[in-house]
């Protein structure tokens, strides 16, 4: 347990940071899920809705931290190919 205050301070804003990023990532797995949901059902103007939802918190995520950039743009590919409708390897 930290004895100086500036340490107690930062255990506290890594806590909220850490509670932050998880939301973002935990978003990001939901939208992927409804974008693949979305994909099978073939409904082209959701798929679109979906894809740029997706791809927008994912580039959040990225300039704030919470997502390596490489991590994002990996997913960022996948998800236009399940846009796409090109099956995911």
């Amino acid at each position: 347990m930290p004895n100086i205050k500036q340490q107690k301070k930062r255990v506290r804003i890594a806590a909220e940071e850490r509670i932050e990023n998880l939301r973002y990532r935990s978003t990001i797995k939901t939208l992927t899920k409804r974008l693949a949901t979305v994909s099978a059902e073939g409904d082209k103007d959701a798929i679109e809705v979906e894809h740029k939802a997706l791809v927008r918190l994912i580039d959040k995520a990225v300039s704030r931290g919470a997502l390596h950039r490489n991590a994002g743009a990996r997913k960022k590919s996948q998800a236009a190919r399940a846009a796409a409708g090109v099956s995911p390897e």
